[in-house]
């Protein structure tokens, strides 16, 4: 590799170490112990605990994997999404972990599991269509009234589509009958 790209390389990640830096910073003089701060610690603990409890107890693996896939793939889409400047969060839970951690790694999976093994039955699109109306025309506009997260060049309506595919996907997932006992 040319040295030129190695520069222009080592350049930018040191852009990045600042912005990390500025961030830990603006976290411990502004966002820690905030009301976003403790609505992001909140939701990023509670859902667990009561999926815990509340869970079908001999579906948890099954209902695991599904959950794992609908936060592998958010956390996917949030990642492009702040690297294209198409949203972007204020509140972060813990300045090393990325600030949609509560959303993704808690709220959807948890949000998700829990549609699949309710009524399980049911039209898996009504329940897809639900997923999706709540996360992107309910909580998505919360958390921007909450002043924690910024659409900038995203509308609603993209992630309507997507949660639904990823409802989908995951309830497809829950549902296959290669779940058996080795």
């Amino acid at each position: 590799m040319e040295q030129s790209v190695t520069n222009k390389m080592t350049e930018a990640y040191n852009l990045i170490e600042k912005a990390n830096d500025m961030i830990t910073s603006v976290f411990f003089e502004s966002v820690l112990f905030s009301l976003q701060w403790w609505i992001g610690f909140i939701l990023a603990v509670v859902p667990w605990i009561l999926w815990i409890f509340l869970r079908k107890k001999d579906s948890t693996w099954r209902l695991l994997t599904a959950g794992l896939f609908v936060l592998f793939v958010s956390s996917w889409f949030d990642v492009i999404g702040i690297s294209l400047g198409l949203w972007h969060y204020h509140s972060e839970v813990v300045p090393t972990i990325p600030a949609f951690f509560p959303w993704d790694f808690t709220l959807l999976p948890v949000i998700a599991m829990a549609l699949i093994q309710i009524k399980p039955t049911a039209n898996p699109l009504v329940k897809a269509i639900i997923f999706s109306i709540f996360s992107s025309y309910v909580a998505e506009p919360i958390f921007q009234w909450l002043d924690m997260y910024d659409r900038e060049h995203w509308k609603l309506y993209y992630s309507f589509f997507i949660y639904i595919i990823i409802y989908l996907i995951a309830n497809f997932i829950a549902n296959r009958k290669s779940y058996a006992t080795l």
